[in-house]
């Protein structure tokens, strides 16, 4: 077994042999960054991971090593369930990775199928709520290629998962630079 970092508040994960995430002191992780990496990793991601670590809150950030296959399971799981806030981070290409689309979906069903009631707080970096909401082309054309891959079942989850989170509110960030 290893331990990941602990964070201030002396939080932190035991991982096991297996790969499985065993909590300690309660929730691991307050805030889940999901987010397509090299749209926004290098710039508001980083920026938004370090300034929340500076002010003591223990962040997620995904870390592509962790991905072993094509579900959700393990460390990652255990953190998007016992995140207090899921954060997605929706980009221009947002929608051309399945692992964003993944984690939002399961994030969903956490909260409709197992009661609990983590906050989804939605960052729009360069999109319109239009283009989440499906009404627009951009996320649209990403859904049929995936639809292609990995078949109608999985991708209609995928779209009801969007449409469930985005009524609420987020912030709308431009790229200026």
């Amino acid at each position: 077994m290893k331990r990941r970092r602990d964070s201030s508040h002396g939080k932190a994960a035991v991982i096991t042999d297996r790969g499985d995430a065993e909590l300690s002191l309660g929730v691991e992780f307050e805030v889940f960054l999901n987010f397509r990496g090299p749209d926004t990793r290098l710039n508001f991601t980083d920026c938004l991971y370090h300034s929340m670590d500076v002010a003591g809150i223990h962040v997620f950030r995904d870390n592509e090593e962790i991905r072993k296959g094509e579900v959700i399971k393990g460390e990652l799981e255990c953190a998007i369930k016992n995140s207090t806030i899921f954060m997605p981070i929706f980009s221009k290409n947002y929608m051309s990775s399945a692992w964003c689309l993944r984690e939002l979906a399961f994030r969903v069903d956490c909260s409709r199928n197992r009661g609990d009631h983590a906050m989804i707080l939605l960052i729009f970096f360069d999109v319109d709520p239009d283009d989440v909401k499906l009404k627009t082309g951009l996320y649209h054309d990403a859904l049929q290629k995936h639809e292609q891959k990995f078949g109608g079942n999985l991708v209609q989850q995928w779209k009801e998962a969007l449409l469930k989170v985005a009524h609420i509110k987020g912030w709308v960030l431009k790229d200026t630079g």
